[in-house]
Order: C-alpha cells, then sequence, then structure tokens
C-alpha cells in the first residue's frame, strides 16, 4: 500500500493542474445532478417485518384514509369552545377541509363531543389525509392554514394548526456551524503559522463534501433517504476531511523543515501519513457501513451515505491534498528551524506525559473510575424517534402539539391504532366495539376515540389514546401490554388484532435498535483487535485501546443522558426537548467514534512503537513518541470537537443530540483516554506492551498503516552501491517459538555467482532469499527487490527446486533457465546421487545463462559441501550457518 501511495502521491504532484481540474469537474457534475435529480428526502421511519410497519401496509390497503399523515387544527376558545357559533362556524369549515387536496376525511369534534377538552375550551378537528408527509403538497398545508385562520376570525378564537403534517424535520445549516470552520482556521494558523497551509485543508474539505452532498441528494432518485443523512455526511465529511489533510500537511512541511525535495516530500507525505489516513477511513466506512446489521433501511441508507462522504475525505487526502502542496511548492517550508520555533510545545507535552506515567497504575484507575462515573447517566437514557414535540418552539408543529398537551392530555399527540381482521365476522360493529370496549378498560388508556370498521367490512380500526406522551415508557409499556391481548381476542372474538400508528412504529424502530446495539458492538469491538493486533503487533495495544474506545463511548452516552434526558444544561444548550434522544443515536455514536478514536490511537502509537523497535527501552518510547505526535493529535481532535459542537446550538433537535454526543465522545477520547490514558498503560505494561505470540505474529498479516515499509525500502534504495543478485546485512529469522534459527547473516553476492548454504537454517535462509518468508530482521535485496516488502514480485522471478522430493532436479534448472528465471534455488543438492543427473546439473551450473542470455544466479543448499564438490565451478562461494561470516 505505501509504495502504492508513494508512487500516486509522485504522479499527483507532476500532474497538479490536471488532478484540480479533476476534482473540480466531478464537484461540477455531483452539483448539476443534485440539482436536476434530486427527489427530496423522505423521513418516514419504516422497519420492514414489524408488526406495525406491516399493519400499515395492510392499511394503506384496504384503510387508505387512515394510513396516511394526519393534520390538526386545534380551536382555543377564550371561554367554552362549544357555543353555537363556534359550532356552526367550525362545521363551515369542516366541509371546505373535506375538499381540500390530499385531504382524506376531517372529523367534526361536536359530533357526540369526543373531540372536546375536559376544560371545555378546546376542540380537536382531526384531519387524515391520504398521504404520507413526505408526498404531501405544499398546497394542502396552504389551504388548511387559510381555513384555520378563516375560522378564527368568524369566532374570535385562536385556531392552531399541527400534526405530522406540519412537522419540519429537515435540519438546516445555519451560520452558526461556520464557528466550527473558523476555529478550525484558527487551530491551523497557529499550528502551521501559514495561511496557504491553513486554508487547504478547509478547502479541500468543502470541496470533498460539496460532492459527497451532492451524490446524497442523486441518490434520491432511487432510494428514499431521511434528511438526516446529509448533514450526517456535512458533519463527518468536514471533521475527517480537515484531519485527514492535516496529517499529510504536517509530515510534509516537517520533511521540508528537514531539507527534502518538494516532489519527494509530497510522495513520502503521502506514502507515510497518508496510509494512516486510509487506515483510519477504513475503519470509519467499514463501521458506518456495519449500521446495516440493524436490518433498518432508512439507517443502513445514512450509513451509506456517512461512508461515501469519509471515502471521499479520504481520496481528496491522497490526490487533491499533493496536488495543492506541489502548487505551493517551497511556501509551505517552515520559515524557521522547528527545533526553535517549537521549543516551548514540547516542554508542554513532556510536563504531561511525564505526569500521566509518573504513577501509572494511579492515573489508570484515576481515569477509569472518573469515566465510569460519568457513564452513569446512560442507564437513564431513552431513545424514541422524533416527533412534534422535538420542533423548534414557536413552529406551529409545537404550537399545536403543546395546546393539545395542556387541554387534551399528551396521548392525543401520539395516539395508536388497533387494527382488526374482522372478515369473518357478521356483525362487524358490534365486534370492533367489543373490543374497543375491552381496550378502554386497560391501565395507561386515556380514551378509545374512534372504533369503526371499513367500508368493506374487512378490516376494523380502534383509535386508542395513551394518557401519556408518546416517546414516553408509559406508552411503550401499553404497547406491549395490547400485543399481550392479542391471544385473548383471538380466543375470545376469533379476530386476529395488530397495534400500529406512527408512535407504535417508533417504539418498534428504537427496539429494534436497541436490539442491534450488542451485535453491532460485538462486531466494531472484534474489528478493532483485529486490524490494532494487524498494525501494532500487540496483544496489549489493541486490547486497551478497545477497552479506552468503550470508555469513549460510554461518557459520552452519560453525557448525552444527562444534558436530553434528565435536563441539565438544556437551557443553555437550547435544547427544547428533553426526556428522550433520537433511536439511532447509540449506533451511529459506536460507528463513528470507533474510526475516530482508531485514528488517534494509530497517529499516537505508531510514534511510540516506531521509537521502541529502534531503541528497546519502552519507557523511552512512550515519551518520545508522545512528543512528537501529540501536536498533531491535539490540533485534529481540536479541530473535530469544534466541528462538531459547532452543530449543537442550532441544530435541529434530529442533529443535536448526536453533534453533542460526538464532541463529548471525541474530546473524552482524544485527550483522556489516548493521551492520558494511552501513556499510563503503556508505561504501567513496559516490553509486554509490544509483542505478539509467534503462531499469532505468522497467521496475522500486516498492515503498515504509518508507510514503515516505505521508509525501509527508501533507506535501502542506493545500497548496496553495485549490482549484486543478493544483498544481506543483518538478517536472521526466529521460530514459532521465538527462538532464532539464524541470525546476524551478511551476504552479497553477484550476478551469475554460485553461492553454497550448510548447517543448520540452511534451509529456511534459502527459503528466505527466494521470498517464501514473510518476517525478517536486518536488510535484504534479492534481484534488487527489497525483502519482505516485495516478496510476492520476487516470488515469479526466482525457481526453488528441492531435490528431496524432485526426480529430475537438472530438468527444472533448464526449465527456468529457458523462462529467462535469474535466480535458481536448489535445496539439498547433496541429494542427488544419480550420475546423469549430477552431470546435467554440473552443466547447467557451469553455463548459468538465461535463454535471453543474462547471467543467472545460483543458490545451493546441502548438508555436506564436500559432497557438491564435483558440482560446483571454481568460483563458487561456501558459507557455513555454524558461524557468523560475511561471503562477498
Amino acid at each position: 500500500m505505501s509504495s502504492f501511495l508513494y508512487r500516486l502521491g509522485r504522479a499527483a504532484a507532476r500532474a497538479k493542474v490536471l488532478v484540480l481540474a479533476m476534482w473540480l469537474v466531478v464537484l461540477a457534475a455531483a452539483g448539476g445532478g443534485a440539482l436536476l435529480l434530486n427527489q427530496g428526502t423522505d423521513d418516514t421511519f419504516a422497519i420492514p417485518g414489524s408488526e406495525s410497519q406491516d399493519a400499515l401496509d395492510h392499511l394503506k390497503r384496504v384503510f387508505p384514509e387512515t394510513a396516511g399523515t394526519s393534520a390538526q387544527l386545534v380551536v382555543l376558545a377564550p371561554g367554552r369552545v362549544d357555543t353555537p357559533a363556534i359550532k356552526a362556524a367550525v362545521a363551515d369549515e369542516i366541509n371546505r377541509i373535506k375538499k381540500v387536496d390530499q385531504v382524506a376525511t376531517a372529523v367534526d369534534p361536536f359530533d357526540g363531543n369526543k373531540g372536546i377538552s375536559g376544560d371545555g375550551r378546546a376542540a380537536l378537528i382531526a384531519v387524515p389525509l391520504t398521504v404520507q408527509q413526505p408526498q404531501l403538497h405544499p398546497a394542502t398545508r396552504t389551504a388548511l392554514t387559510t381555513i384555520a385562520d378563516d375560522l378564527a376570525a368568524k369566532t374570535g378564537t385562536h385556531v392552531y394548526t399541527g400534526g405530522d403534517a406540519f412537522s419540519n424535520r429537515v435540519p438546516k445549516l445555519s451560520p452558526t456551524e461556520g464557528i466550527g470552520l473558523v476555529i478550525a482556521l484558527v487551530v491551523l494558523v497557529l499550528m502551521f503559522r501559514s495561511i496557504i497551509a491553513a486554508f487547504m485543508p478547509l478547502l479541500t474539505a468543502v470541496l470533498g463534501v460539496g460532492i459527497s452532498i451532492s451524490l446524497v441528494y442523486v441518490a434520491t432518485l432511487v432510494v428514499p433517504i431521511s434528511s438526516t443523512a446529509p448533514m450526517l455526511a456535512v458533519m463527518l465529511g468536514l471533521a475527517v476531511g480537515i484531519d485527514y489533510a492535516l496529517f499529510l500537511l504536517s509530515r510534509h512541511r516537517d520533511q521540508l523543515a528537514e531539507g527534502l525535495d518538494v516532489e519527494e516530500s509530497i510522495a513520502r507525505a503521502t506514502a507515510t501519513a497518508g496510509s494512516a489516513v486510509i487506515f483510519a477511513g477504513l475503519t470509519v466506512v467499514i463501521a458506518l457501513l456495519g449500521l446495516a446489521v440493524a436490518g433498518i433501511p432508512f439507517l443502513t441508507t445514512m450509513g451509506i451515505a456517512a461512508a461515501v462522504a469519509v471515502a471521499l475525505a479520504v481520496g481528496v487526502a491522497v490526490t487533491l491534498v499533493p496536488a495543492l502542496m506541489a502548487f505551493a511548492g517551497h511556501r509551505l517550508k517552515p520559515r524557521t528551524p522547528r527545533r526553535k520555533k517549537k521549543r516551548a510545545k514540547p516542554q508542554v507535552a513532556r510536563w504531561w506525559v511525564r505526569t500521566a506515567t509518573k504513577a501509572p497504575l494511579l492515573t489508570v484507575i484515576v481515569v477509569f473510575v472518573a469515566l465510569a462515573v460519568c457513564a452513569i447517566p446512560a442507564l437513564d437514557l431513552r431513545l424514541a424517534l422524533p416527533d412534534n414535540g422535538t420542533e423548534e418552539q414557536g413552529s406551529p408543529a409545537r404550537d399545536t402539539y403543546d395546546v393539545v398537551s395542556a387541554h387534551f392530555g399528551p396521548g392525543y399527540n401520539g395516539p395508536l391504532i388497533v387494527t382488526a381482521d374482522i372478515i369473518t365476522s357478521t356483525d362487524p360493529v358490534d365486534l370492533v366495539n367489543k373490543i374497543a370496549g375491552e381496550i378502554r378498560t386497560m391501565p395507561g388508556v386515556a380514551a378509545v376515540p374512534l372504533a369503526t370498521p371499513n367500508p368493506k367490512g374487512d378490516t376494523g380500526i380502534i383509535q386508542v389514546v395513551p394518557t401519556t406522551a408518546p416517546d414516553s415508557p408509559q406508552t411503550d409499556d401499553l404497547v406491549r401490554r395490547l400485543r399481550a391481548q392479542e391471544p385473548h381476542f383471538l380466543d375470545a372474538y376469533g379476530t386476529k388484532t395488530a397495534v400500529t400508528g406512527i408512535t407504535a412504529v417508533g417504539i418498534d424502530v428504537s427496539a429494534q435498535l436497541g436490539s442491534a446495539l450488542l451485535p453491532f458492538g460485538i462486531l466494531v469491538v472484534g474489528l478493532s483487535l483485529i486490524l490494532l493486533a494487524m498494525v501494532f503487533r500487540s496483544i496489549w495495544v489493541p486490547v486497551k485501546a478497545t477497552a479506552g474506545y468503550l470508555l469513549s463511548v460510554g461518557a459520552a452516552f452519560g453525557a448525552t443522558s444527562f444534558v436530553f434526558d434528565q435536563g441539565h444544561f438544556a437551557e443553555a444548550l437550547r435544547v427544547t426537548h428533553t426526556g428522550s434522544v433520537i433511536s439511532f443515536l447509540p449506533i451511529i455514536l459506536m460507528g463513528v467514534l470507533f474510526g475516530l478514536a482508531m485514528d488517534y490511537e494509530v497517529f499516537l502509537v505508531s510514534r511510540m512503537r516506531e521509537d521502541y523497535v529502534h531503541h528497546g527501552d519502552p519507557h523511552r518510547a512512550v515519551e518520545s513518541g508522545f512528543i512528537s505526535a501529540s501536536r498533531v493529535v491535539v490540533s485534529a481532535a481540536v479541530i473535530m470537537f469544534a466541528v462538531f459542537a459547532a452543530f449543537v446550538p442550532e441544530g435541529s433537535a434530529t442533529i443535536k443530540p448526536i453533534a453533542f454526543s460526538l464532541a463529548v465522545g471525541v474530546f473524552v477520547d482524544a485527550f483522556v483516554v489516548r493521551m492520558t490514558l494511552v501513556p499510563a498503560v503503556l508505561a504501567l505494561l513496559g516490553h509486554r506492551a509490544w509483542g505478539l505470540p509467534p503462531k499469532l505474529d505468522r497467521a496475522l498479516p500486516v498492515f503498515d498503516a504509518e508507510g514503515d515499509s516505505l521508509v525501509h525500502e527508501l533507506r535501502l534504495a542506493d545500497w548496496p552501491g553495485v549490482d549484486e543478485a543478493i544483498s544481506a546485512r543483518g538478517i536472521g529469522v526466529d521460530d514459532d517459538r521465538g527462538r532464532p534459527v539464524y541470525r546476524d547473516i551478511d551476504l552479497h553476492v553477484p550476478r551469475g555467482g554460485v553461492l553454497v548454504l550448510y548447517g543448520a537454517g540452511k534451509t529456511a535462509l534459502l527459503f528466505t532469499l527466494a521470498g517464501r518468508v514473510t518476517k525478517l530482521k536486518g536488510d535484504l535485496k534479492v534481484l534488487n527487490r527489497v525483502l519482505p516488502q516485495h516478496v510476492h514480485a520476487l516470488r515469479r522471478e526466482v525457481t526453488v527446486i528441492g531435490c528431496r522430493d524432485s526426480v529430475a532436479p537438472a530438468a527444472e534448472v533448464a526449465a527456468a533457465l529457458a523462462d529467462d528465471i535469474e535466480l535458481v534455488l536448489i535445496d539439498d543438492a547433496d541429494l542427488v546421487l544419480r550420475t546423469d543427473e549430477r552431470n546435467a546439473l554440473r552443466d547447467l551450473i557451469a553455463r548459468r545463462r538465461t535463454a535471453s542470455g543474462r547471467p543467472a544466479t545460483v543458490v545451493l543448499s546441502c548438508q555436506d559441501p564436500d559432497r557438491l564438490a564435483d558440482l560446483l565451478p571454481a568460483d563458487a562461494r561456501l558459507f557455513s550457518l555454524a558461524q557468523p561470516a560475511e561471503v562477498h
């Protein structure tokens, strides 16, 4: 990966104009597609397969006037509302309402006085509609509002228009969100001391977000997408887009300060920091796509939309950012030497890490206990879908909701519908009334204002008004009690019943999302353990990182519940509705924070691991790695916190708790977990933190998230200075138990040479030279390919012949030379005993030429080199693994 990114970064720098033009064309094309193809968002929360959704779908077919959304007109009089004048005016306006397009019917509140409040001051006109809220025409809302105004003028009352039809939950961007970008700009200016460098991450992040949002709106042509999806994509796209560009720019400027050429520095920054960016982006994308485990379509599309935004941010970081760095050239080079400019900063970082690691066990205990205490309010976290009670105060939908709650009771804002299959009944009206009568006596039921069969007499509907609000736990209990009665209704009346309605759908969505948290958590935790073990070749680093992630999630849940459920600081944060948060907040928080936590973990711990590999001192590694990486991690965390926090003051009721929880999660994870807990744990573990059991080390693939392989390859680019077939310096290999098979081997074999290996470990060394061993120490180049980075490419250019199993080794050697193989390795050559085979083998070794005339190198292994005396040319070199030696 790092080698590919190295070439990509260099290519982007050389073709900077083309790269910039291509991204601008993509932005223009995506934006144009969004303008032409956008079908609008759809906030219909459906959960296929649930009882409520199946019943709702059934009602759409047999009782369509009850399956759409609904509006409410509430007449509020100074005195009693049931005066003759008001009754007459209401009756006239109801006739007008019934003629409005998309209106199924309108219910007269004075018909049986079922729509009159207990205090006699308010009358509720229910207006069922034939369509769902996303398909509602603006003209329908306007007509209903006009009728309400006319009714108020005629009667001298106040008429409120609301209900689900007037909800406006589509989140919108406001100038407040720009504060996050301003803070990000300030942080970048302070970090880079360069206007050009500071603006570059902002520009690239905005471009990536513009493309991703355009693609989301283009996708509305084929799939329904909730209004939350584009806002989530904006938040994530800005946050990760700025941070990913920051990582590349920081590495590039460090390299320029060290005197590296601009183009070479861009290529190396793309390969090293770009590898970490791809790793971080990949973890976020996988976690977001993992939202599909909930089995809820709108959440799956939301995860895909956010994943697209993150993937685009990665693509922009490794292509457009290198191109822009090439445009800037030497202007990105720091003006003063870094050691002078940053003299005070390492002192703060050094003090912090030394404080955290001075008494590491105490630090671990304090952090763990503090975050555990912060997570306690999460036990009260209440999940629900948004309703008009979460709308902005002063909006028609919210005002109507509050009036209904005050005069009728909170349950009238979220009535339930019980459907009954009455097709076999001979008296459907009586059957429905009997079921309604039993429901009226159930605890938690405020009223049953409607019980009627449909015109065909095959389905009955019973409207049930709870005593509590739609997002109340008591309403959940009522739904469970109603569903528990279904076997009773089937036995007593021979009819199947089901509970549905918008409130029941919301309860089912919340329940399914809650049940999906455990499998999603297992997916995320398992993924983090495997990925981090691949990157850091350690058991304790992944365990520690995952435990820290869970602590961060718990603290974020606790803070969110503290504010949005319990109501603390709600007024300061302009939270207008408390008691519950949107149902999909936990699963989104877990997915997004997982990727960001792994991001900080990689950038911080990789520097520590690099120092440990070079010096072997775990305490020095923690301090040195922390000092070198903390500046970038702090800047990235502050920027991400600012972007998320900017969506809290003016965000919609849907976005506000998500943004708040992400801001808290980022803050806790970056500053408390990664920069305090992680150094303490690593200092406490010492050498034990850095190592895998040998068998697991061999089983796990290597994920080079910091471009170490490329750094190794570039270091050996000009070594050994001459064209050799094999160049080895201090190489060694361990077995599965960690014991050395061979070590400290130095070899220099010219092209066309012959090398004989003998002694313990000869076959292991031969297979290492053939690219069959992927875990080795030291420096090794074979046919100008650095190993183990290019073992797969080398394997196509060498041939290994095992004489223990081969019946015609000479023929195999001849075939290899005919295929232009330039390195032939013959294992156990002293087992070739037949005279004709030995003669043929001797002739081939003596010639050592490929079909195209190039010299071929031959490496043989044996138990006793004396047995090969008749096969070897005079210039053959012997190498014994019994004693360390250097062969030239």
